[in-house]
Parts: structure tokens; sequence; C-alpha cells
């Protein structure tokens, strides 16, 4: 009979306290998206490990009646405290959701946990936060094969497009397009970020300036190709002071 007990590793990307006191939390794993409850979760040891963004170990049990498993231990594996500054946590809570709306549960992707954790630890670590963040966005999505179209205009097909799409979040041509071409930089980012490695982009960033513009643009494709992201709301606040 097979066991219903499993151990896995991950990271909390989704968190959520119920009236009851019990801890839901949904995990980006190797082998997957992992959604448990920890029961009475806030009142014992569990509350301190079962935190957004920690990587943790757990042990759950999934009874034969439940749709949830349950977490019987967890051991925090690690934590990167600087997430919790303003200017970095809005970004890292934006792919936390990115990576819950990308990628199911139960399917098999460390590729997907190896890309989101880096992308934590660059958010959390690196300078130019909002840079990071906006490569590893374009990265996650690509990796689970959502990208806006670059090489053909997204309304009638004519090659090389290079202006904005307003509406769908994609790049249209001079024809279709009701707005300025991008910059060059700005271009050749949407144009590369998918081929290149995260290393080639992170190394050439797209002037600060031009940053509102594709940050833009990957709220619309997201709000149309995958659904509502509601990080958002915090993230457009932040993101002027970020590049200063």
């Amino acid at each position: 009979m097979r066991s219903r007990t499993a151990n896995r590793s991950g990271i909390v990307i989704r968190r959520r306290v119920t009236p009851a006191g019990d801890i839901i939390v949904t995990m980006l794993t190797p082998q997957g998206k992992l959604k448990a409850i920890a029961r009475g979760g806030v009142r014992g040891p569990l509350s301190s490990c079962l935190n957004l963004f920690h990587h943790v170990g757990v042990q759950v049990y999934q009874g034969p009646h439940n749709d949830l498993a349950s977490v019987k231990q967890a051991v925090l594996e690690g934590a990167l405290p600087t997430l919790a500054q303003p200017e970095r946590y809005a970004f890292a809570h934006l792919m936390a959701e990115f990576a819950d709306a990308l990628f199911q549960e139960g399917e098999f992707s460390e590729q997907a946990f190896e890309l989101f954790a880096a992308a934590l630890r660059g958010v959390a670590h690196q300078t130019d936060a909002e840079w990071v963040a906006l490569v590893m966005s374009y990265k996650l999505l690509g990796l689970a094969g959502v990208m806006p179209q670059t090489a053909r205009c997204a309304r009638c097909g004519a090659p090389d497009p290079a202006h904005p799409d307003p509406l769908g979040g994609q790049l249209l041509c001079g024809d279709c397009a009701a707005l300025p071409a991008y910059p060059p930089e700005a271009l050749d980012f949407l144009r590369g970020v998918v081929r290149r490695t995260v290393r080639a982009s992170i190394e050439a960033p797209v002037p600060a300036g031009q940053r509102p513009a594709l940050w833009r643009a990957l709220e619309r494709f997201v709000a149309v190709q995958v659904g509502q992201v509601q990080s958002w709301r915090q993230l457009v606040p932040l993101a002027p002071a970020a590049q200063g």
C-alpha cells in the first residue's frame, strides 16, 4: 500500500492564516507545487518556519478523505531576511504570485524551482532589485512557455514589430500601433530576454527611464494570458523609488 506520508523541500510562495488559526501554505518544490495545511499552526512551533519566501523541509500526510495534505513537521532550511525590506518585498511577492499562477500542483519542474530560488536570491542581494525582478519575471514566463510574440506584429503578422501593444502587452508594427516605438535598449531586451542567459541580461540593464514601459507590457500580457496578478498594487508605487 502506498504511503501517504511524504517529505518535501521547497519555498513558501503563498501563506494564509484561517480564522481557526490554521496556516495554509503553497510551496514550490522540485516536484511541483504543494499545497498543505498546518492545523493550529499560528499557535505552535511551525509558525516561524512557514513564512513567505522561507525555504523549508516539511513532512506532510495526505489523509484518504482530505483535500489538503497536513504539515506534521517543518524545518527551516534557508531564509532571506532582506526580502522584508519594502523595496525588495514587492518584487519578491510579484514573482511568487507568478510562480503560483504559472506552475501546477504535482507538475515536476526542478528547473522552475531553481530559477525561482535564484530570482529570490537576486532580489535579496543585488543592488538593482528592480532589474533582477524584471529579468526573472520574463524568464519565469518563458520557462512556462508563455511569452509575447516579438518576431511578428501581434495583430497583422508583419515582421520586426517595434511598438507597444497597450491592450495585450505584445509588439505591434508601425501601421497597427498608436504609440511610439520602444527605445532600442528596451526593444532589444524584449526580443532577446528568453534566449539569453540570466547573467547576460542582468549585466546589460535597460536604463531606468525605459523600465516603466516594460513593466506595463508585462502587466498587460500576464493579465491577458495568465490572469490578474494582485501584486501590481504593491509594485507600482514602489517602482519610481527603486529606479532612483
